[in-house]
């Protein structure tokens, strides 16, 4: 019997993440930590829903922007959901799964204000005196507001408080920044804490580079195969898929797995409990084909945004896309 291979897989604690793993994972009881969701060892279903061979994969749910960090820093994860900006600091350590990724298809990420607020266009967000909360610095949302904003804004000091995404919501409804940049559940549940868009991301960038917007993606570790065996990169990334692809046969069973993990986001965010339309309405946002498989489409998305990142100096420059 072939020894037994654990695999760390992080992904991060919105529904459409944790509608994808579970059949791989089992199911995890989302709990309160200082990043968000966060798991035990004791919180983890034994039963998995499909067969993984010799491969245990240890769900880590958590928060985009430290995931972020991490894979920038001492990479700890052999699978880890990244932000599409952050892979240009890590490339060289992984490659990319070609499902599992999201993407925006004429929206995405929305910055947000209160109804009061003197902020009510995009040149306003320029202003000197508009502080603007965001999930992360390496994000994707972040990046794409940089390229609307222009790289002299981007590079701003003091412009930009960096917060976990649950906590961009109520930190604009106290008045503690003048505008947020909400990603995840925020982006469809704004309106529940009296605020009012400003701008929607993904709106502005298929108007303007006629592709959808690449926001996360799932990504593997390149030493794989040095560790476990040749081939095992492709396996692992075949398993991906297959869990996508259960999620989406059993989808009644999936949706209520990720109910947990939506109301504790918007339980940390200050907002109403989501109903199940609504976090059906964002898995529909954020699990379609371009999920199952990004395709030709989906790289190209990619590589525009880093082609329009590195030009502005706001990303390092990628010099080969690995999607396996």
């Amino acid at each position: 019997m072939p020894e037994l291979v654990s695999l760390t897989l992080a992904h991060s604690g919105d529904p459409d993440d944790a509608f994808m793993w579970w059949p791989i994972t089992g199911k995890v009881n989302p709990a309160v930590t200082a990043h968000g969701p966060g798991f035990s060892a004791f919180s983890v279903s034994a039963h998995r829903a499909i067969a993984t061979g010799r491969f245990l994969f240890i769900p880590i749910p958590g928060d985009i922007a430290e995931f972020n960090r991490l894979a920038a820093g001492v990479a700890p994860y052999d699978i880890t959901a990244l932000s599409v900006r952050a892979y240009a600091d890590v490339s060289d350590r992984y490659v990319i799964t070609a499902c599992g990724s999201s993407f925006g298809e004429g929206y995405g990420p929305k910055v947000v204000t209160r109804v009061n607020s003197s902020v009510r266009c995009e040149g306003c967000l320029a202003r000197p005196d508009v502080r603007i909360a965001v999930p992360g610095l390496r994000t994707s949302a972040f990046l794409t507001l940089g390229l609307m904003l222009g790289a002299d804004v981007a590079r701003r000091p003091g412009k930009y408080v960096e917060l976990p995404f649950d906590r961009i919501i109520p930190a604009v409804v106290k008045g503690e920044v003048d505008a947020g940049l909400v990603i995840h559940e925020g982006q469809v549940m704004f309106g529940e804490a009296g605020l009012r868009e400003v701008v929607d991301l993904g709106a502005w960038w298929q108007e303007t580079r006629g592709v959808p917007l690449p926001l996360g993606i799932n990504a593997v570790k390149r030493d794989l195969d040095a560790r476990f065996g040749s081939g095992t990169v492709a396996a692992v990334s075949r398993l991906l898929r297959a869990s996508l692809d259960h999620a989406l046969t059993n989808r009644d069973e999936s949706v209520e797995y990720t109910m947990p993990y939506a109301r504790l986001n918007a339980k940390n965010a200050g907002l109403p409990e989501p109903s199940r339309e609504i976090v059906e309405k964002y898995l529909d946002m954020y699990v379609t084909p371009l999920t199952v498989d990004m395709g030709e489409v989906g790289r190209r998305a990619i590589s525009r945004l880093f082609e329009d990142g590195a030009a502005a100096g706001l990303c390092p420059r990628v010099e080969r896309l690995d999607v396996v």
